[in-house]
């Protein structure tokens, strides 16, 4: 039977209820023209033009503002999006996948009592879907009963059959439900599709509160806009009442995906803000039935997964096979009761619009209760009369896989011509069972800010609930939501990815509320703590390529501006640097054409821009941004807004043929950029604890300096020029060793002063010496490797690093400097060459002792991350 669409509520207009008796305010000139233009059923304005009762107080604060003042503080919130790095991502798209999170200015609010009656019809849906998993992963009365047809949940790839009589931690299935809820034209509240498996957006919800709140101030404190606090601090008291041990303190992480998932960032930002730790599948282990966190200090038992992974990937030995983002054995340690996993495994099957007609059936059976908050009209093809019906009436249809699996569209079958609609009628007829139809919604608008001025655009509406442990089967609904609205171009498919934006949903009270915060208040006791050895492998991999890009793009940055400075001095000065640019970059020089001029700005240019070359500054400037997105969870906001601006400055690759196309602009680009990773520098010296994680960054900052340092003298010193002052002046500049250099020996310039200083000089932090005594200090350092001898591979890389430190040190630098009768410097060619050789090597065994199977692990999932969330 198809769902019956029921009013949830009245529509809110002047006169509903007691606090709407008072006349309404005289519109201000935005809200009469926006009214003017209202649909059927618009949040804002009625029929009559007049404004409903909950956005009273918001128009009256909004007459005031004015367009102008909203207008200038937008502009500071999109600033503020930008620099908090808010984003999704967009897979397949020429432009990058990473997207700037779409954000209005408009809220949308939601009256008291409206948002009362909502919310016990999302409850009551919460508790059927929960009571409904534990039937079908149970007893299966309803398939007995023929409520719910077998081939829907039997047939059902997300009916996982080893999780079949698993009771999970407490009992109960499903902690965090969400529903996207549809206001049509009548007025009535119904729910457009349900999300069981691990639902998100609440992250992002929570976001748009915070950059919201700030734009309208005044206006959010007089709406008396309730808090979404409470809301979370409820789902840590969730995840933590499920743990099976440890019940005072318990581990709880965040599984992620990774990276290259679409909601990344929320995941990130929820981790940060929850207190939990962001985890991949790689950095968790199964050992005698329980799960470990892996890190550097040894294995931590994990009592508690919120999961942002599908079902089936969650673990490769019992679910799926080929899955590299899950934990192998994850589903034993649950059967055997020892780690909890919220939403519990396999609640996918019920996330699919096919149950929506048989959900009132299926409440009267299991809960004893008609449905209160039903679907929008719905219809499972499986049935011969429903197929003849959806068919009779296919021009209003939307259809939808009756079993969806990774990224799915809804067809609407008014955009389609004749010949697309027969083929869509062929598949149905062909296949009834594998889809689903719905009956077109004709959506409520609400007022959105677009090109100076209110604008109607469609409404969407995404609600969280929560369980409640103290109430049984209860579950809370966050007093807010993720509101979504249609684009200018979007008929009909509401989506973030094909340009719609979203809005903060305020549901306003008739007095004060709660001024909760999860921020510990002033004066509590704290348990102290100096830790830091729960350090991830993964994520010390990250940290240390971090160091590692970022120093490579500053030494690149300084290489290039000398280059672009050089270029009037001659040939022989710029060829060098640019030789050295390119052994930087990893380049090989082009073939050049016999008698043609060479371009060498714009050798120098390609090098800088060029985004789709590996090796070139703008690549490494966007290694440094997706390395440093892969642990957003571990950088501090300051550091997170250095690396969002260094990806500003060469994202556009068209930037190189357009603004940026003399010296000069050249020059006050690269100016900027350093300036940048000089601020990065400083916030990794100032701002981070000196934990693993410090010190794996910064062994790849030291090792990528003395990697850097040793290419660029190869490529300028191992042979003796005509013009060698030029180029002994460039090398001690773009090594930012100028000024004690001029300090040590006036204005004369020799080989091998420019030699010891860059080379042996140990008090210059830029010289090879330097970097090589601060990786050794750093490697005896390093956490003892479980199941290994102390002497063994720590010790190993010791002695590397310390013998080069020696072979420096011992050293003859005039020797390095002697020519021979070819211009050509030996001793300093076979030293290069020696360090060209030995640095890497350091770094092979340092990466294959900690942070091998890390990289493994990446490289693994990097194929799934993108379908592997719901």
């Amino acid at each position: 039977m198809p769902g019956t669409t029921l009013r949830a509520s009245a529509p809110p207009d002047a006169t509903s209820t007691a606090s709407a008796a008072a006349p309404a305010p005289p519109p201000t000139a935005s809200l009469r023209a926006y009214a003017a233009r209202a649909t059927p059923f618009d949040e804002l304005a009625d029929e009559h033009g007049a404004v409903r009762a909950p956005w009273h107080a918001f128009a009256a604060r909004f007459d005031a503002l004015g367009p102008g003042e909203l207008a200038r503080r937008w502009a500071e919130a999109r600033h503020l999006i930008h620099d908090n790095g808010v984003s999704f991502n967009v897979y397949g798209d020429a432009k990058g996948m990473e997207r700037p999170w779409p954000l209005g200015p408009m809220p949308v609010i939601v009256g008291p009592d409206e948002f009362a009656t909502v919310s016990k019809g999302l409850a009551q849906r919460a508790r059927l879907y929960d009571a409904l998993l534990a039937d079908i992963y149970g007893p299966q009365r309803l398939l007995d009963e023929g409520v719910l047809p077998a081939e829907l949940v039997l047939g059902h790839p997300g009916f996982l059959r080893p999780c079949r009589g698993v009771t999970p931690s407490g009992g109960r299935f499903l902690h965090l439900y969400a529903a996207d809820l549809a206001r049509q034209s009548s007025g009535a509240w119904n729910v457009l599709v349900d999300r069981t498996q691990a639902p998100s957006g609440a992250g992002y919800a929570l976001e748009n509160r915070i950059i919201v709140s700030r734009l309208l101030p005044d206006e959010f404190r007089e709406c008396h806009v309730e808090r979404l606090a409470p809301y979370f601090q409820q789902v840590r008291r969730a995840l933590a009442a499920l743990a099976p041990h440890a019940k005072d303190n318990p581990r709880v992480v965040l599984l992620s995906p990774g990276p290259y998932n679409a909601t990344y960032f929320e995941q990130s930002f929820l981790a940060q803000y929850l207190g939990y730790m962001l985890v991949e599948g790689a950095d968790l282990t199964v050992r005698d039935g329980c799960v470990y966190l892996k890190t550097l200090g040894g294995l931590h038992r994990v009592d508690v997964i919120l999961r942002r992974l599908n079902d089936d990937y969650c673990d490769p030995l019992e679910l799926r096979a080929d899955s590299a983002l899950g934990v192998p054995g994850l589903l034993q340690a649950v059967r055997d009761g020892n780690v909890a996993v919220a939403n519990a495994l396999g609640s996918g099957v019920v996330q699919t619009a096919a149950l929506m007609p048989f959900l009132p059936g299926a409440c009267r059976a299991l809960l004893d209760e008609e449905l209160a908050l039903p679907a929008v009209e719905t219809w499972w093809c499986g049935e011969p009369r429903v197929l003849a019906h959806v068919l009779a009436t296919l021009s209003d249809m939307v259809i939808k896989p009756a079993f969806p699996t990774g990224r799915t569209e809804p067809v609407f079958c008014d955009e389609l011509d004749a010949a697309a609609l027969a083929e869509l009628r062929a598949k149905l007829q062909a296949l009834p069972s594998a889809y689903v139809a719905q009956r077109r919604a004709t959506l409520s608008t609400t007022p959105t800010w677009d090109e100076g001025g209110l604008q109607p655009r469609r409404l969407l509406l995404r609600s969280f609930l929560v369980a409640d442990p103290a109430d049984g089967a209860g579950y809370r609904v966050m007093p807010g939501g993720l509101g979504v609205v249609a684009g200018r171009d979007q008929r009909h498919d509401i989506s973030i990815q094909r340009g719609a934006a979203s809005l903060d949903t305020w549901v306003v009270a008739d007095g004060p509320v709660s001024t909760l915060s999860l921020l510990r208040p002033a004066g509590a006791p704290v348990e102290l703590s100096r830790g830091g050895g729960d350090l991830p492998s993964r994520v010390a991999d990250n940290l240390y390529w971090l160091g590692r890009y970022a120093e490579r793009a500053d030494a690149m940055a300084r290489l290039a501006r000398t280059a672009v400075a050089r270029l009037p001095d001659g040939a022989e000065p710029a060829d060098s640097l640019v030789a050295a640019l390119r052994a930087q970059a990893r380049i090989a020089a082009p073939v050049e054409e016999e008698g043609a001029a060479r371009d060498r700005f714009g050798e120098i240019g390609a090098l800088i821009f060029d985004g789709e070359t590996q090796g070139t500054l703008a690549d490494t400037l966007r290694s440094v941004y997706r390395v440093a997105r892969a642990i957003r969870d571990r950088l501090s906001s300051d550091t997170w807004r250095v690396i969002t601006a260094l990806d500003q400055e060469l994202r556009d690759a068209e930037t190189w043929s357009g603004a940026v196309s003399t010296t000069g602009a050249v020059s006050a680009l690269l100016d900027r950029t350093v300036a940048l990773l000089a601020g990065l520098s400083g916030l990794v010296m100032d701002s981070m604890s000196r934990g693993h994680g410090w010190r794996f960054l910064d062994m790849g900052r030291r090792l990528e300096r003395a990697v850097s340092l040793t290419l660029t003298i190869a490529a300028t010193l191992t042979s003796a020029q005509p013009s060698e002052t030029l180029v002994l002046e460039s090398l001690l500049e773009a090594a930012d060793s100028t000024i004690t250099y001029r300090r040590r020996y006036l204005a004369s310039l020799h080989a091998a002063a420019v030699l010891d200083l860059l080379l042996t000089d140990p008090t210059n932090p830029r010289s090879v010496v330097f970097q090589l005594g601060a990786l050794l200090e750093h490697v005896v350092k390093l956490p003892h490797l479980p199941g290994r001898a102390r002497d063994g591979i720590e010790s190993a890389i010791a002695q590397g690093a310390d013998t080069l430190l020696s072979r420096l040190e011992e050293v003859s630098v005039q020797r390095l400097a002697d020519v021979d009768a070819d211009a050509r410097r030996p001793a300093l060619v076979a030293m290069m060459t020696e360090l060209e050789r030995e640095l890497p090597a350091l770094s092979d065994a340092l990466t294959e002792s900690y942070l091998n199977h890390a990289t493994q692990a990446r490289q693994l999932a990097r194929l799934q991350w993108r379908e592997a969330a719901p």
